[in-house]
């Protein structure tokens, strides 16, 4: 906020970033020394989240999904910065897995490759934000906030300095509105690629045309699964300040 990395905002701080829409920048890590600069707001992504967090002590963070490898990355290489930023900085990022518009099984690979710990939350399968499956298997299983806890406190032990994944499968109550969107994200990834939409723009035209198509019902679900993320993550940070002070 005008240049200021921001760690907890006031309720009108909130409003004014919510009200700037598509006027304010999505800031990633590498943005953020330009956005400091110019003393401009910025809406920070998973990467540009992390780097900050890490540097006011905070471990662990809630966010929908992370970002991940784009679908054709084979010829386009795009690849978000959350997944290098989750290979080297020590923040566990609790999620609903990964968008289901990216290539689930590289972004999996990638995460691997950069040695960061991916945790299925009470399930064997990794989830895609609004689907609690997405094909592929989660490297871990935990079934609790102490068992995430304490497999952070022994990364941190012996030294590793990557984040971790925690992903959480989306509400039961709320998968088969899930499915609904899932439908719509296709159709919209369709509709993208038709035009011509990519890099940086395909997500806010993805999220854009969804919300359209399922005429506001993926907020509804977006806003269940965040929430549910949100408990899981609170009682994680909790059970990880016990740990550390036990």
């Amino acid at each position: 906020m005008g240049g200021k990395m921001k760690v907890g905002m006031s309720e009108g701080e909130l409003e004014e970033l919510a009200r700037g829409g598509g006027k304010i920048p999505k800031v990633g890590v590498r943005d953020l020394p330009m956005c400091i600069s110019k003393g401009s707001h910025g809406a920070t992504t998973v990467s540009g989240t992390m780097h900050i967090a890490s540097l006011a002590g905070i471990e662990v963070f809630v966010t929908g999904g992370i970002g991940g490898v784009h679908r054709g990355a084979e010829q386009t290489w795009d690849v978000s910065s959350d997944l290098t930023e989750l290979g080297r900085t020590p923040v566990a990022v609790v999620c609903a897995g990964a968008k289901s518009i990216l290539d689930i099984p590289r972004t999996l690979e990638y995460l691997e490759t950069l040695g960061v710990p991916v945790i299925g939350y009470d399930t064997d399968d990794f989830p895609a934000f609004f689907s609690p499956k997405s094909g592929c298997k989660s490297h871990i299983r935990l079934d609790t906030p102490s068992q995430v806890a304490s497999l952070l406190t022994a990364r941190s032990r012996i030294g590793l300095k990557c984040g971790a994944v925690v992903a959480v499968p989306i509400p039961g109550e709320c998968a088969a509105e899930g499915e609904v969107v899932e439908q719509a994200t296709r159709q919209a990834l369709s509709e993208a690629s038709e035009q011509g939409i990519s890099g940086a723009n395909v997500t806010p035209f993805i999220l854009k045309r969804v919300s359209e198509i399922t005429q506001g019902s993926s907020l509804t679900a977006n806003i269940a699964l965040v929430l549910n993320n949100a408990r899981v993550g609170s009682r994680i940070a909790v059970r990880l300040s016990e740990q550390q002070q036990g």
